[in-house]
């Protein structure tokens, strides 16, 4: 039986992905001397955001998420990022890999909510991992399930989220609206002949008040 122990050593950004990408360097281990002939490997990447602290300002930010902040004590849960999964080669002893964790930056996806809230600081991730290993024996090639007690935890600088959206929406976000909403935006920007979506935007916050 193999038994594999995973690190993660670095994350950064990806800036020639179809879409917003992490990059995370990982490690991995196989402590019995055990050869790995290949990994067909799955990894769920968590939140936990009870591990950090905020600022006011960000308290005010995750209100949508976590309500008033004397409820956080029962609100603040860990919660899904994103599903990954990769395939590595053979290795002896260790190996180390990049897992790419795509990103998304719609405002209906709960992470993408939670880390463009953060000001700075870092965020507490698990990582669940399972899969197959395959190995090589006398009589052949074997496969076990990667054991599920096998995780990792890392504590992702806010720095390189913010830096993977800077190189994809460099000074923007991205916010998905119903067609009727969108219509209704697309014909007050005519009426007023606003040059820009911002703009738009911005006449109608000013006509809603504080």
């Amino acid at each position: 039986m193999t038994c594999l122990a995973f690190k993660v050593v670095d994350a950064r950004p990806e800036p020639h992905a179809a879409v917003p990408t992490i990059m995370m360097r990982l490690r991995v281990s196989e402590t019995t001397g055990a050869k790995v002939h290949a990994l067909a490997l799955r990894c769920q990447l968590r939140i936990e955001p009870q591990r950090r602290r905020y600022s006011s300002d960000e308290e005010e930010r995750l209100y949508e998420l976590f309500g008033e902040s004397p409820q956080w004590g029962d609100s603040l849960r860990p919660f899904l990022w994103a599903h990954v999964s990769t395939t590595l080669p053979g290795f002896s002893a260790a190996a180390e890999f990049d897992l790419p964790v795509a990103c998304s930056y719609d405002f209906e996806v709960t992470g993408a909510k939670y880390l463009h809230a953060l000001a700075g600081g870092e965020i507490p991730l698990l990582l669940l991992f399972s899969g197959t290993v395959f190995t090589r024996g006398t009589s052949g090639f074997s496969a076990e399930p990667v054991g599920w007690d096998q995780e990792a935890s890392y504590r992702l600088p806010v720095s390189v989220w913010r830096g993977v959206m800077d190189l994809y929406f460099p000074n923007s976000g991205w916010l998905r609206v119903g067609r009727d909403t969108l219509d209704a935006l697309q014909r007050f920007k005519a009426s007023r002949a606003l040059p820009t979506w911002d703009q738009a935007l911005e006449q109608l916050l000013k006509q809603a008040g504080p």
